[in-house]
């Protein structure tokens, strides 16, 4: 699949088939992953898969969204910010952030190119999750994504206009400067 077509056909989805995928799939999608900038090249994430059901469960009640429960598989994304706040100071919480969402990106478009579906969830209550999943306290939970096959496809939603976020050198400025033409 070509990268502009995995951007605009991938969705959140919340409906899953009975049907496993392949794991070697996600594993790979993860794999993406290290190809995404990370400040300093501190990586800093960690990936959990788990398809383990009672654990699954677990999962959905920390994040307080039954439909995790249907999923096959779910990828639990941490990081630990030590290294770039070590060498970025206050910063590097913020370049824990960025790269986080860089690299869940990647994995995102590779689950997309490989035909399997998830949902980016980020409400969840951490203390339940590092429980349930034996995550060590310096350790922060950047995310949650129930892994599995579309059970049935649905419309993807209408995305916002390129002219309603685009501005030009300044905020709140919709035109761009015209360019000089040159005479020769």
């Amino acid at each position: 699949m070509e990268l502009n077509k995995a951007i605009k056909q991938r969705k959140s989805v919340h409906s899953f088939k009975e049907k496993k995928p392949d794991w070697r799939d996600i594993i790979d999608a993860i794999d993406s992953v290290r190809f995404a900038p990370m400040a300093g090249n501190n990586f800093t994430l960690k990936f959990i898969l788990v398809d383990d059901k009672e654990k699954i469960e677990k999962l959905a009640k920390a994040a307080q969204q039954d439909f995790i429960t249907q999923a096959s598989y779910v990828v639990v994304v941490c990081s630990n910010p030590k290294r770039p706040v070590n060498a970025y100071e206050e910063r590097g919480n913020r370049y824990v952030k960025q790269q986080a969402g860089a690299a869940i990106q990647n994995f995102l478009l590779s689950l997309e190119e490989k035909g399997l579906s998830t949902c980016w969830v980020g409400h969840f209550v951490d203390r339940m999750i590092k429980e349930a999943l034996k995550i060590p306290a310096n350790i922060e939970i950047e995310a949650l994504f129930p892994i599995g096959i579309e059970f049935k496809k649905s419309a993807r939603r209408k995305k916002t206009e390129l002219d309603n976020i685009l501005y030009f050198n300044k905020f709140k400025n919709k035109k761009m400067k015209e360019q000089k033409k040159w005479n020769m």
